[in-house]
């Protein structure tokens, strides 16, 4: 085979790749770009920018849970564009406001892990999905080559022990777990000895899902964090705070309850494809400065993909049956 010929294969291949990635962020992005981005096609056509144009863009962004200062700053940036280009046309606006967007949200930093074994510990409230999302990234690391294992620190929710079970099942992961009810520093503390002791890669360890309003749950949070802490020192080495998208702007007190008690260094939006909110994103860039690492587009394992910034406009500001271009 000539170099020429490989590269021609290697292009069509990650060709092939990128606009099976867009394409699934249009589906899971879907909700959310019918019931508020599915406007722009009508509001940015080929007419002239008048003073209703700013308004409906203004209600557009809104209504997608952007964010009111997000909104604002997108908007003083693009009636800025237009004084000093001259633009009259609001198709002239599509292009801009994807720029202005993108200004807004920031790479995922690559994840390295230079101790072994890791330590990610996740938190939520509950029903946030977090229990089904550590199991995707348990099965996401195993496919990666990796050995896991799951601690199930959500001793009061018998069937999130059950769901951790099966998934440990599935994936031949061990589930370290408790009685009941039990002490769930306990249950992290042994999860953690028994990934030191077995040299795993990953120790993944699931908490109870907590109200951030009730101040001796995120305690007993706080707790576990530290018992995590001392059964190896430099531990846990994430902590990774899963918000359920359907919630829109209301996670973001959350957010914010749980970065401050457990020192929170990334976000993962669970249920993204069942929400017309996603664009909180914004919000929570701009409000928590905590990166996105990963976003739920769909409820099989593979659709828990990392955050990828341009594939989420893109996925907002298209039709979901458009194709890459």
């Amino acid at each position: 085979m000539t170099e020429r010929v490989y590269h021609e294969i290697a292009s069509c291949y990650n060709y092939v790749l990128m606009a099976d990635l867009f394409s699934r962020w249009r589906t899971g992005l879907a909700k959310t770009s019918m019931a508020a981005f599915g406007r722009l096609a009508n509001l940015l056509g080929a007419t002239e920018i008048t003073n209703n144009t700013w308004d409906e863009l203004e209600a557009l962004l809104i209504q997608a849970d952007v964010g009111f200062e997000t909104t604002a700053e997108v908007l003083t940036s693009l009636q800025c564009l237009v004084r000093t280009s001259g633009s009259t046309r609001a198709n002239e606006l599509d292009s801009a406001l994807r720029i202005e967007l993108r200004k807004r949200l920031e790479t995922p930093p690559v994840l390295e892990w230079t101790a072994c074994p890791s330590v990610i510990l996740m938190v939520g409230v509950n029903g946030s999905g977090k229990t089904t999302t550590m199991a995707k990234l348990g099965q996401r690391f195993v496919g990666e080559g990796k050995t896991v294992i799951f601690g199930a620190a959500d001793t009061f929710r018998a069937a999130a022990v059950d769901q951790l079970r099966v998934w440990g099942s599935r994936l031949k992961v061990d589930v370290i777990a408790g009685a009941p009810e039990s002490d769930p520093g306990a249950v992290a503390f042994n999860t953690v000895q028994a990934g030191v002791a077995r040299n795993l890669d990953f120790i993944l360890i699931d908490t109870a899902g907590r109200l951030h309003t009730r101040f001796n749950l995120m305690e007993e949070l706080k707790k576990v964090q530290r018992v995590v802490g001392k059964a190896l020192d430099g531990a846990p080495h994430a902590v990774w705070l899963v918000l359920d998208a359907t919630t829109g702007q209301n996670a973001l007190q959350q957010a914010r309850a749980f970065r401050d008690a457990v020192n929170v260094t990334g976000v993962i939006l669970a249920k993204l494809d069942s929400s017309a909110r996603g664009g909180m994103a914004f919000a929570i860039q701009r409000q928590l400065g905590l990166p996105i690492l990963f976003a739920g587009l769909g409820e099989k394992p593979e659709d828990l993909t990392p955050f990828d910034p341009d594939a989420f406009i893109a996925g907002l500001l298209e039709p979901a049956d458009s194709s890459v271009s």
